[in-house]
């Protein structure tokens, strides 16, 4: 790499690191359309102007940034998202977006010669941590998500989508498919921290992805009947979180026994007093395996368990299903060029969800990883060394040289 890129890097990631820190956690949260979004979508555009690249924001309010005419067309297009779910870690998006445009001025300064227009792109709400529907931005764009739902989405204190972007100042009434945005793209690249160890076992600073797993989300909603907790007989009771605390479990032992995953990691409780019996529990399951009957099975499985210890306790359980992605393999002459023009780095499956993976289904899509040493992810853990980072920027100044320029 030149000192260019490497420079490029070190100062974008200097620069955006502070946005939406806690610093007491050393984790993040910057959910879709608030404070600290709007000033990642700033530091999008100034380093969009800073390069001369030309800014736009789409219908879904994601963020580009254009070299050459989009117009043009059978553009290659690479980038990740700048949101994160709470107490998330540094990487997870940023990376791919700040490498993207350290890519960008590696090309530059090898004197390469684009024959295909370049974007940046950052897309709205990968994690979905504040309205529950994760990629939406992307699968806005590409119809996997009607523009209706999305407006009517809503946070844990009420506020829909559509108001959160008015708020932001941009026009929920726009949302909706995007077939000429998608029609300008003819390849898609995204650079994203690994969420595992598998790199850090092989020793290797980046690798490509093969596939996706499908995977969802379901909401479990367990109604049961509040009441005083120091007065109410045990047998009189109709208390959820006897039937939650079961689900959870029961979730995890169907999970471990058809090698998938299932976690419940959100839970929300009315009227949530430390003296009072609870009235709903509602818990968000997610859930991921290799195959997508598989996981239907254990989805159902997990489903049947809820509903018939509701039945002892006196609780009414229902199940919504709130996302779901089915299994993504990505294009296979792409993913394999890319790994040659790599060098033959190792091509690996993952269980966690991409734009990259939604956007499969509209154009070729190919999705590299960065090592991380600790394999952790979605916590302030989660970190790469400074030399794999500046490695994954080469490797996708490599990519974008091959498939753009002469």
């Amino acid at each position: 790499m030149t000192a260019g890129g490497a420079g490029t890097f070190l100062e974008l990631w200097r620069d955006l690191l502070p946005v939406g820190r806690d610093t007491a956690s050393g984790g993040y949260r910057r959910f879709a359309w608030t404070g600290a979004d709007a000033d990642c979508r700033a530091w999008f555009r100034e380093a969009a102007r800073a390069r001369g690249l030309a800014y736009e924001v789409d219908r879904n309010g994601n963020q580009w940034a254009w070299l050459g005419d989009p117009a043009a067309g059978d553009a290659v297009v690479t980038g990740s998202h700048l949101d994160s779910v709470p107490g998330g870690g540094a990487f997870d998006g940023p990376l791919g977006v700040v490498s993207a445009f350290a890519a960008l001025d590696e090309l530059r300064a090898r004197s390469a010669t684009p024959t295909r227009p370049l974007a940046v792109a950052a897309f709205a709400d990968e994690e979905g941590a504040r309205f529950g529907v994760a990629c939406a931005g992307s699968r806005l764009t590409t119809g996997q998500l009607a523009p209706e739902r999305a407006r009517e989405l809503r946070d844990a204190d009420g506020v829909s989508l559509a108001r959160a972007m008015e708020r932001a100042g941009n026009d929920p009434e726009s949302l909706g498919p995007d077939p000429g945005r998608l029609a300008r793209i003819g390849t898609f690249v995204e650079l994203h921290i690994e969420q595992g160890r598998h790199l850090d076992v092989t020793g290797d600073p980046v690798g490509v992805a093969s596939a996706i797993w499908p995977h969802g989300r379901w909401r479990f909603d367990f109604h049961g009947e509040a009441n005083h907790a120091g007065t109410t007989r045990v047998e009189d009771r109709r208390d959820p979180m006897l039937t939650y605390a079961h689900t959870v479990l029961a979730a995890r032992k169907r999970a471990r026994v058809a090698g998938a995953l299932a976690t419940f990691g959100k839970v929300a409780v009315e009227p949530n007093g430390v003296n009072a019996i609870a009235s709903l529990v509602r818990g968000w399951l997610d859930a991921r395996a290799p195959e997508e009957a598989g996981l239907a099975a254990v989805v159902a499985e997990i489903a049947r368990m809820a509903a018939e210890r509701g039945a002892r306790d006196g609780v009414d359980v229902r199940v919504t299903r709130e996302s779901f992605t089915p299994v993504t393999e990505f294009d296979g002459g792409l993913r394999d060029r890319v790994a040659g023009l790599l060098g033959g780095v190792p091509v690996l499956p993952t269980g966690a969800g991409h734009d990259a993976g939604v956007l499969a289904a509209a154009v070729p899509t190919a999705l590299l990883f960065v090592r991380n040493p600790t394999g952790v992810s979605h916590a302030p853990a989660e970190s790469a060394r400074e030399d794999d980072c500046l490695a994954g920027v080469t490797a996708l100044a490599d990519v974008l040289e091959g498939l753009a320029c002469r």
